[in-house]
């Protein structure tokens, strides 16, 4: 399976763009983010190979393995196709999105083009719980107790939260956050804030370093 591509940048058009990889030429659709981000000369992309039965294999590029997992996330939902998710992604900004699915809330969700009552229900029924579950899986040391890291020092440990703050730290985690820089995070936040609050505030703090 392709996992990622790097080549040179040989053409594009209104969906597709071609990477030559050592003179073979991968077409490739790019989010509508990742393509705004791409400049002449070597690219570097993380793939999702796609392939239906009596379809041909199609790869869908992104820049960064946040977006591609957000993706991957959006293709899990019953209705949702490797177009409509790239729509999706072009028609909110990653945070807007993730935010949205972690608070349920289904009007922001709504404004996105393409994104009709029903499919907007089902977003955030059931991607809320895997965006948790994205949270418990990644990172050293995460639900399992203290360990030691790879410089033999002490591995950063902790439990992920549940509840409204386990909300937070899941939507960080699915932006691309590691578990280092979010638990001081949630250890100052107060549990009865909303939700949008404290994903604001943490993106705000996360930014500023």
């Amino acid at each position: 399976m392709i996992a990622f591509l790097r080549g040179q940048l040989r053409g594009e058009d209104d969906e597709a763009i071609v990477v030559d990889v050592g003179g073979v030429g991968y077409q490739v659709l790019p989010s509508a983010a990742t393509k705004a981000s791409l400049l002449p000369g070597e690219v570097q992309l993380h793939i999702h190979a796609h392939f239906v039965t009596d379809e041909p294999l199609r790869l869908y590029g992104f820049s960064t393995t946040s977006e591609r997992s957000l993706f991957r996330t959006l293709l899990s939902v019953q209705g949702v196709g490797p177009r409509v998710a790239l729509a999706i992604l072009a028609g909110i900004e990653t945070e807007d999105l993730v935010r949205a699915i972690a608070t349920g809330d289904v009007a922001r969700l709504k404004q996105v083009k393409g994104v009709g009552g029903k499919l907007a229900e089902r977003l955030a029924l059931e991607l809320r719980e895997k965006i948790l579950a994205a949270g418990a899986g990644l990172g050293p040391g995460v639900g399992a107790g203290k360990g030691r890291g790879a410089d033999g020092g002490a591995a950063p440990s902790s439990a992920v939260p549940i509840g409204p703050l386990g909300q937070v730290y899941g939507a960080l985690v699915l932006l691309g956050y590691k578990p280092v820089e979010i638990d001081p995070l949630i250890e100052k936040m107060d549990e009865k804030r909303p939700i949008p609050d404290n994903v604001r505030g943490a993106l705000a703090a996360l930014r500023r370093g």
